[in-house]
């Protein structure tokens, strides 16, 4: 195991560095979330097309890159120093990991190919550690009907995957109602999805938990992303900006709290590297990875626990060095003008996805088995 990024990880987070550098600057994303589309589908189809992001977690017999979850976290972390608005960690992730799960390997080509795009059709605010509310119901005849609120990436999907108990269906987007509704971070829109006897096909049998854990263990490189940018930011502009004849950045109190969060960020990149890096490894049985506490559970549990320690610990860093940058940034960080409000509203809304960070604390005290309070 090494939590150092490979030759070939780096030449990845160029290119798509490179990109987002020449088409996702603050600027363009402003502009973007305040139009009626607020993902950017062109954007999308070059980072599919021509990196090939969508397929990097499809073997390459389905034709996919046949990548790990080390290099999706890296495309993650510069997703979220631009705070790009597209639809990677739902299609490329989620959906992705629960077409995986199912075996549905025509589903799975189309996807790679960056031409259809998909949504895990579960709220953006589930957790790995508790069941699905049942919200959609099967019929006989294969149709569902039901509601599923808070949908991540259902609006800019061509395909929806309804967990319905232990079976994962799927929908073509045109036979669903998908309403985009308010939410905090305007880069990420969130939809109610209706089905009202939607024809649905079954693709097979998925560990909901098990694509949620997965996750969260990678949204924590997202997370990562956004923090680190906040800092750079915040370091640029506290050693540009003078007060009484003097940078911000030279008072005391100041370097104490860029310090900090330098050594927050640090160990924020520790523990998403080491999430990626065991989610990366080859995949346990599925009732391994929610391991009871004390019951082992190999390298599944090993995953499942460095994802929950992630996804603690990065989700209240990246809120918090946002939250650190607003006020770092003074009048100027206040105003719509400047990006960081984008940061903080992503920050803020990440913290809640898959998992509340209290969640998070809970299971790794029952995966390290760490006793409970007297």
């Amino acid at each position: 195991m090494t939590l150092l990024y490979t030759e070939v990880e780096e030449e990845l987070r160029a290119s798509v560095r490179d990109l987002l550098a020449d088409r996702c600057g603050p600027d363009a994303v402003l502009k973007r979330i305040e139009s009626d589309a607020p993902y950017d589908m062109d954007l999308w189809k070059t980072l599919a097309h021509q990196i090939g992001v969508a397929g990097l977690l499809v073997p390459e017999e389905y034709g996919g890159a046949g990548a790990t979850a080390r290099e999706v976290a890296v495309v993650l972390e510069e997703l979220g120093r631009a705070v790009a608005p597209v639809p990677f960690l739902t299609s490329a992730v989620l959906a992705t990991k629960a077409l995986l799960e199912a075996g549905a390997e025509d589903l799975l080509r189309e996807l790679a190919s960056g031409d259809v795009t998909a949504a895990l059709v579960v709220p953006l605010s589930a957790s790995p550690y508790r069941p699905l509310p049942e919200t959609v119901t099967a019929g006989e005849d294969g149709t569902l009907s039901g509601q599923v609120r808070a949908v991540a990436g259902a609006d800019a999907a061509d395909v929806l995957l309804v967990p319905v108990g232990p079976a994962l269906y799927k929908v073509a987007a045109e036979h669903a109602r998908v309403e985009v509704v308010p939410s905090l971070d305007l880069t990420r829109p969130i939809a109610t999805v209706t089905f009202a006897g939607a024809p649905g096909e079954v693709l097979g049998d998925v560990d909901v938990r098990t694509v949620l854990s997965f996750g969260a263990g990678l949204l924590a490189s997202e997370q990562l992303g956004v923090a680190e940018w906040c800092l750079d930011t915040t370091l640029a502009y506290i050693k540009e900006r003078h007060q009484f004849a003097r940078p911000i950045g030279s008072f005391q109190a100041i370097k104490h709290r860029m310090a900090d969060l330098w050594l927050d960020v640090v160990r924020a990149r520790a523990a998403a590297r080491n999430a990626a890096d065991l989610l990366a490894a080859p995949s346990a049985p599925a009732s391994d990875l929610i391991a009871p506490s004390g019951a082992g559970g190999g390298a599944g549990a090993d995953a499942e626990l460095a994802s929950a320690v992630a996804a603690a610990w990065c989700s209240e860093v990246a809120l918090h060095t946002a939250e650190e940058s607003v006020q770092l940034h003074g009048g100027i960080g206040m105003t719509w003008e400047h990006p960081v409000h984008m940061y903080l509203k992503r920050a803020k809304a990440s913290q809640i996805a898959l998992g509340a960070p209290g969640a998070h604390h809970d299971a790794v005290a029952e995966l390290a088995d760490l006793p409970g309070p007297a």
